[in-house]
């Protein structure tokens, strides 16, 4: 079980401030563990692969009130890594503008497909409060699987205090199939090939030599959300 406190800030830039940003970054950050075990072992992009099933309520609440710009809201996924697709994490994000909560409970891939299968009784025989909570919440809204969200990431974490920094790209997904673990998961591009998101999560503070680093993206700070990006043909959702 982990929980991470932290603000959160993403913005959309083009691939050439991508390159320029990740050359200044990687002189004074360091890479995540995911990225320095697995860089350059991808064909779409750099980093490594992400994959996220999200569930929602069956009237979609989650969806409607991140369209609508509702401040306190919720987000339940489960999320793997595709180079050690052997478990996942089970993970409900709580926000309230730009801050959030991240709760994590690691489930074995087995575990993971009892979900996806709609067998939430998993929760209860794990009987940890956390799962208790999700139980909870997807049983009384009537949470389902609604969509899958693959893309390759390049991280960076900051030696003083663990500020990340990371870089999504080739982000692609599904409404149709939730097969998490699959190698073979027919998706499609969510976005633009040429625009990368940038995300940025500190706890309190943003140290100065990173704010400097961020000054040209300043403006181009918008409210992605990969889960919105992903029912794009059910809802008609635009960036």
């Amino acid at each position: 079980m982990n929980n991470v406190f932290r603000e959160e800030k993403k913005y959309v830039i083009t691939k050439d401030v991508y390159y320029k940003l990740r050359h200044y970054i990687a002189q004074v950050m360091h890479r995540d563990t995911h990225s320095e075990k697995n860089h350059y072992r991808y064909r779409r992009g750099d980093g490594y692969t992400i994959r996220s099933l999200y569930f929602d309520s069956l009237d979609d609440r989650d969806f409607h009130e991140k369209v609508d710009g509702i401040e306190l809201r919720r987000k339940c996924r489960l999320r793997t890594y595709m180079h050690d697709p052997d478990f996942c994490l089970l993970e409900l994000k709580k926000k309230e503008g730009h801050h959030q909560k991240k709760s994590s409970y690691r489930l074995t891939k087995e575990q993971g497909k009892r979900l996806i299968a709609g067998d939430y009784q998993l929760l209860l025989e794990l009987n940890h409060p956390f799962l208790l909570e999700c139980y909870y919440m997807m049983m009384q809204h009537v949470y389902r699987p609604k969509s899958i969200v693959t893309y390759e990431r390049d991280a960076f974490v900051a030696k003083e205090n663990k500020i990340r920094v990371t870089f999504d790209q080739a982000i692609r997904g599904t409404e149709s199939n939730f097969d998490l673990f699959s190698e073979q998961l027919q998706e499609n591009d969510l976005m633009d090939a040429t625009h990368v998101v940038l995300e940025v999560k500190y706890n309190g503070f943003l140290l100065q030599y990173i704010k400097e680093l961020l000054e040209e993206v300043e403006k181009d700070q918008l409210s992605v959300s990969k889960y919105c990006l992903s029912r794009k043909i059910s809802k008609n959702y635009v960036l």
